[in-house]
């Protein structure tokens, strides 16, 4: 049985998709070891191309993961992958605010790089479906 559950999403630019939310949700960008990173790389287990430089510090090129202040929430992971979005997503994030902040909380959100698909409305249940810059899609209720 799993105890642990990590998110994963795929992406063309996984550093930059990852300052993105962090900064959406207000989490942090978990540092990745230089050290670590270049022993990996002077010892042979790794190559220069497995890394690069993201706001002049050294990771890894493959993703990047941010973490929620709260140790209870699980860590989302953004990995590079060659091929662009095609689709709509078949798991998306909700970011849930209330519904007295989520007028304001769709505007940051648009001046932060998303796009506003649609407005949908279920019951007393109210969200707003929005893009991050990649087009993946996630809703804020």
């Amino acid at each position: 049985m799993a105890t642990d559950v990590q998110i994963v999403i795929d992406s063309a630019d996984p550093h930059g998709l990852a300052d993105w939310w962090a900064e959406v949700l207000g989490w942090q960008v978990e540092p990745q070891d230089e050290a670590f990173i270049r022993r990996m790389v002077e010892s042979g287990a790794a190559t220069e191309a497995d890394t690069t430089t993201h706001r002049g510090a050294l990771v890894w090129n493959s993703g990047a993961a941010i973490t929620s202040p709260d140790p209870h929430r699980p860590r989302v992971l953004f990995q590079r992958v060659p091929e662009p979005k095609t689709v709509k997503n078949r798991v998306h994030l909700d970011v849930h605010v209330g519904a007295d902040r989520r007028e304001d909380e769709v505007a940051r959100l648009l001046r932060l790089g998303a796009t506003e698909l649609y407005r949908q409305l279920q019951g007393p249940f109210e969200w707003a479906t929005l893009t991050d810059p990649e087009g993946n899609e996630f809703c804020v209720a």
